[in-house]
């Protein structure tokens, strides 16, 4: 019998609930398999709370021998930043983390550099300067977290700390999860579960545990350049924005391997679904509600979405024709509508086309998680053809 291409495999019809109303997401949806090549991939909106899609379908492995099921998880690479953000500000609401405080008064060694009085806030705004490490890090080091850590403690910043930001793409997780640990003793992973997931019964992880690795989906590399032009693309980056994207360059091959997943990397490796994500997101949303349940204060939830400056990122600048503004752990949508109509819509994008959002004002709260990697840094044509469809509808 002659082989089957895999490529040619029909699309498994997508599965879940859809409320009458949002439609059109449906429609959307099932538009980024037949159009944006889409190959596995779910998507889960909630209004106040009320679950009104949540859809799943393809396939969850690049042969196209296993269906997305409804539990499948995936790795969704920096949308993760939003949950450790969440971490934080729930420590900050309990009166043990102060964002104005300077990052030393938990961390001392943190101080050295010229770093002492660096702020928390910097941290989650991207704006310390440490957006990657100066020294080569191998992935056996970037995985070990104590190495990281005492790396990026001593290092001097890249700019003047609190003047712009430039995307710390890896660094924000040991950063803003080193101070986690300091104050509660607890890694940021072990602190999600068992402050806000596992009570919450959210299935989403900071990496993946060896057990749950059968329903996990295979990552699957966006389209790639040549090997020179790749070189050519780095060499036009400044310093700082070569160390944040390729010290250690990591795509799909890394993050299904077991090492990837067995570490702890607070900015990139969280695992979930669609619904995981926008239960998470949700909180922000939900002005620190959680269904019935308060997860944060109101004031606690408002102040996660301060702006803390428009500007060039010195590290996505190549990648963006205007202007970016982050706010404490996450990026308003600002006058650009990347999380829709709404400029102080919040969330966070994953490396190839993941998405996590927070829309306080109409309460929405959306997650959409793949596994075929786009292009894109952020503003994936498939999110946004969601988004679109999410706002047309309310």
């Amino acid at each position: 019998m002659p082989e089957t291409d895999p490529a040619r495999s029909p699309v498994p019809a997508p599965e879940g609930h859809c409320d009458p109303r949002f439609a059109a997401v449906r429609d959307a949806f099932e538009a980024n398999f037949r159009t944006r090549d889409e190959l596995g991939a779910a998507v889960t909106v909630q209004v106040h709370g009320e679950t009104v899609v949540d859809l799943w379908g393809g396939w969850a492995d690049g042969a196209r021998t296993r269906p997305w099921e409804r539990d499948t998880v995936v790795n969704v690479w920096s949308t993760t930043k939003g949950v450790t953000a969440l971490c934080a500000h729930l420590l900050a609401d309990r009166g043990l983390l102060d964002l104005d405080a300077p990052v030393s008064s938990y961390w001392p060694e943190f101080g050295a550099a010229g770093k002492d009085s660096l702020p928390v806030r910097h941290l989650l705004s991207h704006r310390a300067g440490l957006s990657g490490l100066r020294e080569p890090l191998t992935l056996a080091e970037f995985y070990d977290w104590e190495v990281t850590t005492a790396r990026l403690a001593a290092m001097e910043p890249w700019w003047e700390p609190g003047t712009r930001s430039g995307y710390h793409a890896m660094t924000y997780g040991f950063l803003v999860g080193e101070v986690i640990r300091r104050v509660t003793g607890r890694l940021p992973g072990t602190f999600l579960r068992d402050e806000i997931t596992g009570p919450l019964d959210i299935d989403f992880t900071i990496g993946l545990p060896e057990k749950e690795a059968d329903r996990a989906a295979e990552l699957v590399h966006p389209p790639t350049s040549s090997a020179s032009q790749q070189a050519a693309l780095f060499a036009q980056l400044d310093p700082a924005a070569q160390a944040a994207l390729a010290n250690p360059l990591v795509g799909a091959t890394q993050a299904n391997s077991p090492e990837w997943r067995a570490a702890e990397l607070p900015a990139a490796n969280g695992h979930g679904t669609a619904r995981a994500v926008a239960q998470l997101y949700g909180v922000f949303a939900g002005r620190g509600r959680a269904g019935r349940r308060r997860i944060l204060s109101e004031a606690a939830a408002e102040r996660a979405r301060e702006g803390q400056g428009a500007c060039r990122d010195l590290v996505l600048g190549a990648g963006f024709p205007h202007d970016t503004e982050c706010a404490l752990g996450l990026w308003l949508s600002g006058p650009n509508a990347s999380y829709g109509p709404n400029p102080r819509a919040f969330g966070h994008d994953g490396f190839g086309g993941s998405c996590g959002l927070a829309d306080p004002e109409s309460g929405v709260s959306l997650g959409y998680v793949m596994n075929r990697m786009g292009p894109h840094i952020a503003d994936d044509p498939r999110k946004m053809a969601l988004l679109e469809a999410v706002y047309a509808a309310l």
